[in-house]
């Protein structure tokens, strides 16, 4: 989507799918398994070059959560290149725009920050969004995130683009030639909506990636040797409304003060509102 791709990512995941119709030995097995990895690996690194080259290295900042008084339009997924083209198109219209589940990495990048209608995220992990959707009262596109049965409180103003998709739901085609995919059916909808319906109020501190966090490595050092830090807890994975989800939370709240919490994926949702500090 941003104009990067590797030969190599592709050659093998051809490689891996016929592997797969064929008989292997547990040394095969693991080899191929190592190689996935290193595939795995190579294609996130990809994605991290194309995003800092198209909007920046990212930031450590912080995120609003709340809402203004404007008319909104909510983006969810992962696609940076959807939310900057509705961005671009949205620009002085007074229309705000939010991110909601995935898209709220998109804060951490510069170029996004620029805009000053960008107004916040929106909302939890994505399987709150028949309520959350509802709330938000606007026009809501999904890019390349799960979507959940759309309910009627939200079905004339909901729209798919890219991988996304649903029957019945409306959806964005990809712009032809060097051309911005047209939304102006989100903003047409948009001018004759409400205000978003506050969920939360305040910021929170977003966009801890390698590229902030590497500089603050002796810092980090520092406050290990002198006790400050005692543990790094890495809580990953997706959110979903399974009750043993709750997990996170507990543990979480049971976590002393000289913890640091590493989250990735929207389980983070689970926990990045409790008031746990920071170090």
């Amino acid at each position: 989507v941003l104009g990067f791709h590797d030969d190599a990512i592709f050659a093998f995941m051809i490689k891996a799918l016929a592997a797969m119709n064929e008989p292997q030995s547990e040394a095969e097995l693991e080899a191929a398994a190592v190689e996935t990895g290193k595939t795995m690996i190579a294609a996130m690194a990809l994605l991290d070059r194309a995003n800092v080259y198209a909007y920046g290295k990212p930031e450590i900042v912080n995120v609003p959560i709340g809402v203004r008084d404007r008319p909104g339009i909510l983006v969810t997924g992962h696609d940076l290149k959807d939310l900057e083209d509705l961005l671009v198109q949205t620009e002085g219209t007074g229309i705000d725009i939010y991110t909601h589940s995935e898209m709220w990495a998109a804060h951490q990048y510069p170029y996004f920050r620029k805009f000053e209608h960008l107004a916040g995220n929106y909302g939890n992990a994505w399987w709150m969004q028949d309520s959350e959707f509802a709330d938000f009262g606007g026009p809501i596109l999904v890019t390349s995130n799960c979507i959940i049965p759309v309910a009627p409180a939200y079905e004339n103003r909901i729209f798919t683009t890219g991988v996304a998709g649903y029957p019945g739901v409306p959806h964005i085609e990809e712009a032809n030639g060097d051309s911005r995919k047209d939304f102006s059916q989100l903003i047409a909808i948009a001018r004759e909506c409400p205000p978003p319906v506050p969920l939360d109020k305040g910021e929170i501190a977003a966009g801890f990636s390698h590229h902030a966090v590497a500089p603050l490595a002796g810092k980090i050092v520092e406050a290990v040797r002198a006790g400050a830090i005692k543990k790094f807890v890495v809580m990953g994975g997706c959110d979903g409304r399974d009750q043993r989800r709750a997990y996170f939370t507990e543990l979480a709240r049971a976590l002393g003060p000289d913890t640091v919490i590493l989250s990735a994926g929207c389980a983070k949702y689970r926990f990045i509102k409790m008031d746990l500090g920071s170090i």
